[in-house]
């Protein structure tokens, strides 16, 4: 999640998650003319604007989470209907963001690799602390190749950046796998005797 998310994040604790949608229009309005109070039209329209994206964002998030309860989604069940939402990138995220996802950060680091689509990325470690994870990129020589390229890495980060915030920092290694050398299948060629005892006569 991107610096400006975690800032507009609310405040944690049971008396925030109990505001109710009448009380939070009503503290934007009182912020808004707060602003309006200091002359500066510049300040007010930023603070306007800074609500309209954050109202399109959650907007999109509602609407996401509806239209996956609504369609069953790739390994969903009757009996687990949160896996369909835990396997978005943007619901996670809000999930996240007001700290409501129910699985780990290992998990979620899982999540993000598998939604990338390579098979190859793998965890080297996580630390809390610093924030910092290790990947390891599995690949086969000879393909000529940069696996861990911008590419492929931006593409990682960007899930990470979306199911697991608390990874600050991506250190990658590559470690290439020979490939098994390819049998020669020795075969007798059609017609071609393998006895080795005479040829037998031929009738007259």
């Amino acid at each position: 999640m991107s610096a400006a998310a975690h800032a507009v994040a609310p405040s944690s604790g049971p008396s925030a998650r109990a505001t109710t949608a009448e009380q939070a229009g009503r503290r934007v309005e009182e912020v808004l003319d707060r602003l309006a109070a200091t002359g500066d039209p510049k300040a007010r329209a930023a603070a306007e604007e800074l609500v309209g994206v954050l109202m399109d964002f959650y907007g999109a998030g509602l609407a996401r989470i509806v239209r996956l309860l609504e369609a069953p989604a790739a390994g969903r069940t009757a009996a687990a209907p949160i896996t369909g939402l835990l396997t978005d990138e943007l619901v996670s995220s809000l999930l996240v963001l007001h700290d409501l996802h129910p699985e780990d950060a290992a998990t979620r680091i899982g999540r993000a690799l598998e939604s990338v689509g390579d098979d190859a990325w793998e965890t080297a470690g996580f630390d809390e602390g610093t924030g910092i994870l290790r990947l390891r990129y599995t690949a086969g020589t000879g393909c000529g190749c940069a696996s861990t390229g911008t590419a492929a890495q931006q593409a990682v980060e960007d899930a990470l950046a979306c199911f697991a915030p608390e990874v600050t920092a991506v250190e990658t290694e590559q470690v290439t796998v020979p490939k098994e050398p390819a049998l020669l299948q020795i075969g007798t060629p059609h017609g071609l005797r393998t006895s080795s005892g005479p040829a037998p006569a031929k009738a007259p």
